[in-house]
């Protein structure tokens, strides 16, 4: 008989290890073998491997990382047969051990031997009749093979044989999704949700994704009658996510109706879910489920969960809404102080929001529940609101005994809406660079340049094109800018001119090209002045956003030329870098 080099190298290797292990400590040398096997298996020496593994079993018939470790190699080397009388004598030696059961019956179902394939499990389930295993194991070995009819036959089987209903309800609605029946997947995922709600997410991401025409159908099965909780929590997060957040809020919550840990948790979930729907419906549902959230829970959880509801509702548009939540809050007498506290900010902060000044100025003025803190917030939170209005005397009034940087701050602001141009430099120079956040100091260190830019001690139309910027009204700050820089001979007329580009360049088409026109003028007129760089840079950005990239490049390149010295020098060649970086090559 004529034997291959690696046939014998195999033969030799099994005759040396089973001596091995015939003589050597037991488990230590069978944990040996079953490593240096493993890595016979991942350097494709499959045949080695094999070898390796029978040894085992000669020693140890029970092994389950040798049968386990035969079942991973023998079929690519055609030899799964070889692998019966192993898994045989392995499930006789051991009749209750259900992992070497599921050995042979995986072996019987992957040589197409149906008829031992069903002997095995019927002695396993008889063996064990309130167990699933012997069904699932079955089913899982006839769908790797892909054989899904008889697949689900199986499940069916086991779930008539144990008399469980909602038995193997997660198999069989994969085997629906993937078969295109997805009503068919609803039914079985809702019908597994009553003996396991802890599967909700795994239904929802699976059911999801059900093509456009199958939702409906799926959303009546789920909702028709009156399901159960985890059903409705199914249906409308499903709902959710298709993008009907107020028919899914409608489904889901008489699901939350009856106060529970499990009702806390799902309506939780719920709002985490709109939150990550961007869309105002999906933001007034997310405050609605906060606010039911908020009755599930003990204090101080609940106050914080109707302050969170409260900026949701503001965030839909709901103004009304937010203050509902929060007024029951300051009115229960029996909240902890802390817990009124914090609601009667967020009121006050909530009718800021909406704009109810004059309210939210008493209710700050007179409720004496406020922490110091919370009141010193919101009064320059009220202030702010009231320049956004105009109303520069009574902003400033409110500012009149307060000596914080941030209340100096935001006289220097006050000081340049009224013109004091002079007062306002001195003003942002005292409130230092760490008053307000980082957006509000930058905003101060832009302004105190322009400032120093500006001659004189006032300049009411500088302060009055500022003020209408500050009052949303973009376009017409735009025009008032540029009126007040004709007041100008030459000194600050550039800085001027570049806010007035920089507002246009982020409006519509017309404002765009005025804002071309503009930076043109800076960089012609500007001279060896900060402004000039900085408008070429401005125009080369609009540009790329207009995608004229190689407009831009000659842009950048002419400012990097021609202002060796600025400091946006660095910006300016990060920005040419991206702009050549988008020019596909030739």
């Amino acid at each position: 008989m004529h034997h291959s080099n690696s046939g014998i190298a195999g033969l030799a290797l099994g005759l040396a290890l089973g001596l091995a292990l015939a003589v050597a400590p037991g488990r230590i040398a069978r944990g040996q073998a079953i490593g240096q096997g493993f890595e016979l298996e991942r350097a494709g020496q499959l045949g080695q491997a094999a070898s390796i593994y029978f040894a085992t079993l000669r020693a140890d018939p029970t092994n389950l990382s040798a049968l386990l470790g035969l079942e991973r190699v023998l079929p690519g080397l055609n030899r799964l047969s070889e692998l019966v009388p192993a898994a045989q004598r392995a499930a006789a030696a051991s009749p209750r051990n259900a992992a070497l059961r599921g050995v042979l019956l995986r072996t019987y179902v992957g040589l197409n031997e149906a008829d031992s394939a069903r002997e095995v499990a019927r002695r396993w389930a008889a063996a064990a009749p309130r167990d699933e295993a012997p069904y699932r194991e079955w089913a899982m070995a006839l769908d790797d093979q892909r054989r899904h009819d008889a697949a689900r036959a199986v499940l069916v089987e086991g779930r008539r044989a144990l008399g469980r209903p909602g038995a193997f309800g997660i198999e069989l609605a994969a085997l629906n999704e993937r078969a295109g029946d997805w009503e068919g997947a609803a039914r079985e995922w809702a019908a597994a949700l009553v003996g396991a709600p802890v599967q909700l997410p795994n239904a929802a991401s699976e059911l999801a994704q059900a093509p456009d025409v199958q939702r409906e159908r799926i959303a009546r099965l789920l909702t028709t009658g009156d399901p159960p909780p985890p059903v409705r929590r199914l249906a409308g997060e499903l709902l959710l996510a298709w993008g009907e957040a107020e028919r899914a809020w409608t489904v889901f919550a008489p699901s939350v109706a009856t106060p529970s840990t499990d009702a806390a948790f799902a309506v939780h979930r719920f709002a985490d879910l709109a939150a990550a729907r961007d869309t105002p419906e999906a933001r007034r549902v997310r405050a609605l489920a906060l606010a039911r959230y908020a009755e599930l829970v003990p204090d101080p959880v609940a106050v914080r969960a109707r302050a969170d509801a409260a900026r949701a509702f503001l965030a839909a548009g709901d103004r009304e809404g937010a203050r509902a939540v929060l007024e029951r809050v300051a009115r229960d007498s029996a909240a902890p102080a802390e817990a009124q506290a914090l609601a009667q900010a967020a009121l006050v902060e909530t009718l800021i929001e909406g704009g109810q000044l004059d309210e939210a100025s008493q209710r700050l003025a007179g409720d004496g529940r406020l922490t110091d803190e919370d009141r010193a917030t919101l009064r320059l939170r009220l202030v702010r609101a009231r320049i956004a209005t105009g109303d520069l005397d009574r902003a400033g009034a409110m500012l009149a005994r307060d000596s914080s940087v941030e209340a100096l701050a935001l006289q220097g602001w006050i000081a340049l809406y009224r013109g004091r141009v002079k007062q306002a430099w001195q003003l942002f120079l005292d409130a230092g660079p760490y008053a307000g956040d980082r957006r509000e100091a930058t905003d101060r260190t832009a302004m105190l340049a322009l400032l120093q830019q500006v001659p004189g001690d006032t300049f009411p139309e500088l302060g009055s094109a500022l003020l209408t910027l500050a009052r949303g009204d973009s376009a017409r700050a735009v025009d008032a800018l540029r009126l007040a820089a004709t007041r100008l001979s030459g000194t600050g007329r550039p800085d001027v001119l570049l806010i007035a580009a920089r507002i246009a360049a982020q409006l519509g088409p017309e404002q765009q090209r005025t804002a071309v026109a503009l930076c043109d003028e800076v960089v012609r007129t500007g001279g060896t002045g900060a402004a000039a760089p900085a408008a070429e840079l401005e125009w080369a950005r609009l540009l790329e956003r207009q995608l004229q990239t190689a407009d831009a490049i000659q842009h950048l390149e002419h400012l990097i030329l021609s202002y060796p010295e600025s400091a946006l020098l660095p910006e300016a060649r990060r920005e040419l870098e991206r702009a050549k970086g988008a020019i596909p090559k030739s």
